[in-house]
């Protein structure tokens, strides 16, 4: 199953993604300056690509992600004001 819609944050939108994968589902928030993403992304690997990113874990839909916070996020993401145990939805103000 592949879900997707657009939501608005603040004075942006952010684009929601959720697919069903074996066991688990990928959760993907994205918004013009970044995105968001559930355990699954690599955060290594958005470092290297330059991204502005962030981690949230123990969520399994859109409405339980939009009430996290923020686990870890790439350099690129600090610089826009995104750090670890900020609100999810603070988080997306700042990439929409």
């Amino acid at each position: 199953m592949l879900k997707y819609k657009k939501i608005k944050i603040g004075k942006g939108f952010i684009e929601t993604l959720v697919m069903d994968l074996a066991k688990k589902r990928l959760i993907v928030l994205r918004g013009r300056y970044g995105y968001v993403m559930c355990g699954y992304l690599n955060l290594k690997a958005a470092r290297n690509f330059n991204d502005a990113a962030a981690k949230i874990t123990g969520v399994s839909n859109i409405k339980g992600a939009l009430k996290a916070k923020v686990f870890a996020s790439t350099p690129r993401a600090r610089r826009l004001g995104v750090y670890p145990g900020q609100p999810i939805r603070e988080a997306l103000k700042l990439m929409a």
